[in-house]
């Protein structure tokens, strides 16, 4: 993610606009790695806010729990508190399955005190760029592999702008909303993006 400043088609400055896709030249982590890291952020910020420390925080992710980790139904409960689920717009129940499957590193239906820090607190973990995908080829050769986005459809509006022409009067601050439907794709690691 960056922040990128742009021009119109008149030179005008328009501003700075936080993207959150990027045309992969390099290896990118899958957005659903990025998108569990958001919410880990997102659960840190809102501990943080009600001003719980690192062994605050454990201790309220464990909720009721007399033994010293945290629970699937105790995350699920804290979550809950931290109005992050239970709601039309929040987290579904196979968005938290999925949050605690990463956060559940040793995948023993727990998480204890290091992995609450490994996962949440501290998550140095997230910088790791080798979340590949190892896939065998008939030479039993070991491809890494990669996810990426294929671009099926563009459109921009107004259609004008896409033959180059700007409609009279246009007064959506001059800009062209580019709507584009993407399909997955695997992607050898070292191959060039298309």
């Amino acid at each position: 993610m960056q922040w990128v400043s742009h021009r119109n088609h008149r030179g005008n400055i328009c501003g700075v606009d936080f993207i959150w896709l990027l045309n992969p030249n390099k290896f990118r982590k899958p957005l659903r790695t990025s998108w569990n890291e958001a919410v880990f952020c997102l659960i840190k910020s809102r501990l943080r806010a009600a001003s719980l420390t690192e062994d605050n925080a454990f201790a309220f992710l464990k909720m009721d729990n007399p033994f010293d980790c945290i629970t699937y139904s105790s995350f699920c409960q804290a979550l809950h508190q931290l109005g992050l689920s239970s709601h039309p717009h929040g987290l579904s129940p196979e968005d938290t399955k999925g949050l605690w499957a990463q956060v559940d590193t040793d995948g023993n239906g727990i998480v204890d005190f290091e992995e609450f820090q490994q996962q949440i607190w501290n998550p140095k973990c997230f910088e790791k760029a080798d979340e590949e995908t190892i896939l065998e080829t008939k030479e039993t050769q070991m491809i890494p592999q990669t996810f990426g986005f294929n671009v099926k459809d563009a459109i921009l509006f107004p259609p004008e702008v896409e033959r180059g022409m700007w409609p009279e009067n246009y007064s959506l601050s001059d800009h062209a909303p580019l709507t584009v439907v993407f399909s997955p794709v695997k992607i050898p690691c070292g191959q060039s993006v298309c």
